[in-house]
């Protein structure tokens, strides 16, 4: 188990702090906002009201002790930036904060933030990609770099063997499952070589962005 401190119960911070708990981390959701804490405290570890720009505060609270923090604040860069500089300062190992704006992201860059998050950005951007792509069902971001993606078997697939594929050497990804049928409960982790795909088999492949990216194309 794994704990996390969540600052800023807006929609996406109480979005995360709720997720995190469900998933069974231990999780403190803080904002100085006395009523979004009472509407959390039922659904994360600790909900605590305070002003997370005061570093007495976040001492006071033990958040140095925590494995991660989420600035979840971002209508306001300067109070972003200061809650994410208190919390480096202290000591967190582990800062994610949420940015606006490019700018906004220099910033936190500036100061320490470990990683930015744009989550309407990523929102809006898998959201093009599943439209412009029929056979993308889903992508899963594991990092900056890689991603898991779920893809309707393309049709020049269709009837042909992993190994006639040869998917790794052409388009530098991995099949790490299928779906048969679609079905989520009939799973073939790690097909061999000699599996033929089916018209409504569900490809599971693990690789770096880049190279994800095309398979839209097929």
């Amino acid at each position: 188990m794994r704990t996390y401190v969540v600052i800023g119960l807006g929609r996406f911070g109480t979005a995360v702090a709720t997720e995190l708990c469900r998933l069974g981390h231990e999780v403190l959701a803080i904002d100085d906002s006395e009523d979004r804490v009472q509407s959390i405290s039922s659904h994360v570890t600790h909900a605590v009201a305070g002003d997370a720009r005061d570093p007495a505060v976040l001492r006071a609270l033990g958040v140095r002790n925590y494995n991660c923090a989420i600035v979840a604040v971002a209508d306001d860069v300067g109070n972003s930036a200061l809650i994410t500089m208190n919390l480096k300062e202290i000591g967190v190992r582990q800062v994610i904060a949420k940015a606006q704006s490019h700018v906004h992201q220099k910033v936190l860059q500036k100061i320490g933030a470990d990683k930015v998050v744009f989550p309407e950005h990523e929102m809006g951007v898998k959201l093009a990609q599943n439209l412009s792509s029929s056979n993308i069902l889903n992508f899963i971001e594991l990092s900056d770099d890689f991603g898991i993606v779920e893809l309707a078997t393309p049709k020049p697939w269709v009837g042909k063997s992993l190994r006639t594929l040869d998917v790794r050497a052409k388009y530098r990804v991995n099949i790490i499952a299928i779906r048969r049928g679609g079905d989520e409960h009939d799973l073939e982790v790690a097909p061999g070589a000699d599996y033929v795909l089916s018209a409504g088999d569900v490809v599971v492949t693990l690789g770096r962005n880049e190279y994800i990216d095309q398979l839209h194309e097929l």
